[in-house]
């Protein structure tokens, strides 16, 4: 299996939670690997001058319509999260920790999380919500928590988000095959493409 997409994700963006529950499908048929990158989505607007489509308020109605469309297109269900927009660090820093320390359990892990955010709408905000939530799907908070305080842990993320830039990123999701970038959950028929053409 030589073929990749790399998947720079924040999961505090509701198009990256669309473009997670459809690419694993995409990598599977056509035999692909899916490598996950977190990244801090806040740090790329910052580092890129971009900014979250709800800061233009017209913008942001339009684009969760368009995230309903596409969810009820791929059949997965997907709420407009109350708390939004959620400051993800502690939750980033999570993420890397346990794809770092504990890949075995990573995929359940980003699993519950993303549920939590876009399917019940939690405020991953609020640290007991953020435990309740870890303790629900048989993580230890304070086992996560460590690993969010672990120095080597956010100099990957910070170095994560660093490359992303580098590359060109400027906003979540971001996928790359090879060295072409794709960015926004609504360009992955142009994935599917590259990948069956790679």
């Amino acid at each position: 299996m030589s073929k990749t997409v790399e998947f720079f994700f924040d999961l505090g963006s509701p198009a990256t939670y669309l473009a997670y529950t459809q690419l694993p499908k995409i990598c599977a048929q056509t035999d692909s690997q899916l490598i996950y990158r977190p990244m801090l989505l806040g740090g790329v607007f910052k580092a890129t001058g971009n900014a979250s489509p709800v800061t233009i308020p017209a913008k942001g109605r339009y684009m969760f319509q368009d995230l309903d469309r596409y969810a009820r297109r791929y059949g997965v269900p997907l709420k407009f999260n109350p708390h939004f927009p959620i400051n993800t660090l502690m939750l980033m820093r999570a993420v890397t920790g346990m794809q770092m320390r504990h890949p075995e359990r990573f995929q359940a892990f980003i699993d519950c999380l993303f549920h939590a955010l876009w399917v019940e709408g939690r405020s991953l905000d609020d640290p007991a919500t953020v435990a309740a939530v870890l303790t629900q799907n048989n993580f230890d908070p304070n086992e996560v928590l460590a690993l969010t305080a672990d120095e080597n842990v956010k100099a990957s993320l910070k170095q994560n988000t660093d490359e992303a830039v580098q590359r060109g990123v400027f906003g979540a999701p971001s996928m790359f095959v090879g060295n072409q970038l794709f960015f926004g959950q609504d360009r992955l028929d142009f994935v599917l493409e590259a990948l069956r053409v790679q």
